[in-house]
């Protein structure tokens, strides 16, 4: 017995104990059977730091990258150079690029291009010589335009024409010289053009059309070739077989009529010689009036 006045059991607290247990027991089997597969443990302690930096980096990683996608590429650049600088340190002129090696399309086009394209060209293609050879597809190769500015020295310059050119008809119904914009008289001219292209010599057979004033400039130091069309050139030779037909029939006439200036004149000098000689009776005489020969037959008294 305790001192408390009352009855008492050393096995009261033992039992107080298994029925606390017990219903401990009967919670957790209840909640196991209550639980849902989809839902989460329930944390009854503090999550961890490490935990909680990793939830927040990865909020925050979100939250920059909706920003990035937001931003043009220029703005996005300047982001990411200010943030370089703020935290390496530096100025923002160290960043700015240099533009003395910058090149467009034209100046590549202008270092590959060909005045004409050859298998061997083609051979070792990178994306410059792709560029120049798909600019070069584009040209139009019947007729050149040319620069006649050096024609004193024997320099000319060539090169085809754009498709601005050959629908305004320029090199071809107008004058092809690139100062020039007649449109009579025109000739058409074919030049050997021969050129010295990345160190090598080569030779081109192109045609031109050219007015009288751009032809006497072409042809300064010698005559080229000039190209005529067929019809052009049947007129001509007709011209000249009928010319030569003209001088033939007109030297035949002259020959014809000097034969009888000089039959004529035989006569006379043949008949002072017979009244000369008082010939009484002249039986009969006759002449074959032929251009090339004549015959005088016998006289008899």
């Amino acid at each position: 017995m305790h001192g408390h006045g009352g009855y008492d059991s050393d096995f009261s607290d033992d039992e107080h104990c298994g029925e606390s247990n017990k219903r401990k027991k009967r919670t957790v089997e209840d909640d196991l059977l209550l639980k849902k597969p989809f839902q989460k443990e329930k944390h009854g302690k503090v999550v961890h730091k490490q935990v909680a930096a990793e939830l927040l980096d990865r909020e925050e990683a979100k939250n920059r990258r909706f920003h990035l996608i937001a931003m043009d590429a220029y703005q996005r650049h300047t982001k990411f150079v200010n943030d370089y600088i703020l935290y390496y340190g530096g100025k923002k002129e160290d960043f700015r690029r240099l533009g003395e090696n910058d090149k467009t399309d034209m100046d590549v086009i202008r270092e590959n291009h060909r005045f004409l394209w050859n298998e061997e060209d083609e051979m070792d293609m990178n994306w410059e010589k792709r560029l120049a050879k798909k600019y070069y597809d584009k040209l139009f190769k019947e007729y050149c335009i040319a620069d006649l500015s050096r024609y004193k020295e024997n320099k000319f310059g060539f090169r085809w024409r754009v498709e601005k050119e050959v629908i305004s008809g320029k090199g071809q119904f107008c004058c092809g010289n690139k100062c020039c914009d007649e449109k009579e008289g025109l000739k058409s001219w074919e030049v050997n053009f021969g050129y010295t292209e990345h160190g090598e010599k080569r030779n081109a057979l192109v045609k031109l059309r050219l007015c009288q004033e751009c032809s006497f400039k072409l042809n300064f130091h010698h005559r080229r070739k000039e190209v005529k069309s067929k019809k052009r050139k049947d007129k001509a030779k007709k011209d000249s077989e009928e010319s030569t037909h003209k001088k033939s029939r007109l030297s035949s006439a002259e020959e014809t009529s000097k034969t009888k200036d000089k039959v004529q004149h035989f006569h006379s000098i043949i008949f002072q010689d017979l009244k000369q000689l008082n010939w009484n009776s002249i039986t009969s005489t006759s002449f074959v009036h032929s251009p090339l020969d004549f015959t005088f037959q016998d006289v008899w008294l």
